[in-house]
C-alpha cells in the first residue's frame, strides 16, 4: 500500500500560523518524532528536509514507509481523535520540524475557526489517499483460489 503524501500537506496560510506557534526541533542527526501506539502529545509541521512515515503490523514489521513533503503536518489525526499515532515518524538528518503541543493547538482551533476548516480539509485529505491507497492494494492482491470444478467422467464407450 502506498500513501499520496501530498495529502499530509497544509495550505500556506495554516502552516505559517502554526509555524509561529511551534517550537523547533534539533534534527540534525535522525530523529524519531514519534511512534506507532504512543499518546499523542502534538503535531509536528515539516518545514524542510525529509520525513519518513511507518506502518508497521503487531509484531514491528514495516508494512508501508511513506516519505513526506515539506508542508506536511504529521500526527494530525491522532491528536484530533486522542488516539494513540498510527505510524511512526522519523526525521531525516537535517529536517526543519516543529512542534505544536497539545494544548497550544486546541487554543488556536478555539480562538481562529478559519484554521480549524483548514484542519478538516487535510484531514479529509488523508482520509480519502487512505482509501485509495487500499483500494489499489487490494485490486493488486489475487484473489483466492478458484475451486476446480470436478470432471465428469462418461462411462460411454467403456
Amino acid at each position: 500500500m502506498k500513501l499520496d503524501p501530498s495529502a499530509f500537506v497544509a495550505e500556506p496560510e495554516l502552516l505559517e500560523t502554526l509555524w509561529r506557534h511551534a517550537i523547533p526541533l534539533n534534527c540534525a542527526d535522525e530523529r524519531k518524532l514519534f511512534s506507532q501506539g504512543d499518546d499523542p502529545t502534538g503535531l509536528f509541521i515539516l518545514r524542510g528536509g525529509g520525513v519518513t512515515m511507518i506502518l508497521e503490523n503487531d509484531l514491528g514489521v514495516p508494512l508501508m514507509l511513506t516519505p513526506m513533503a515539506p508542508g506536511s503536518i504529521l500526527g494530525l489525526p491522532a491528536l484530533v481523535s486522542e488516539e494513540p499515532y498510527s505510524m511512526t515518524a522519523i526525521a531525516h538528518g537535517g529536517a526543519r520540524v516543529g512542534f505544536v503541543n497539545r494544548d497550544k493547538f486546541s487554543s488556536l482551533m478555539l480562538s481562529e475557526p478559519l484554521l480549524a476548516l483548514m484542519i478538516v480539509r487535510i484531514l479529509a485529505a488523508e482520509v480519502r489517499t487512505t482509501r485509495a491507497a487500499m483500494s489499489t492494494a487490494i485490486s493488486a492482491r489475487p484473489g483466492p483460489p478458484r475451486r476446480r470444478r470436478p470432471r465428469k467422467v462418461s462411462m460411454q464407450g467403456s
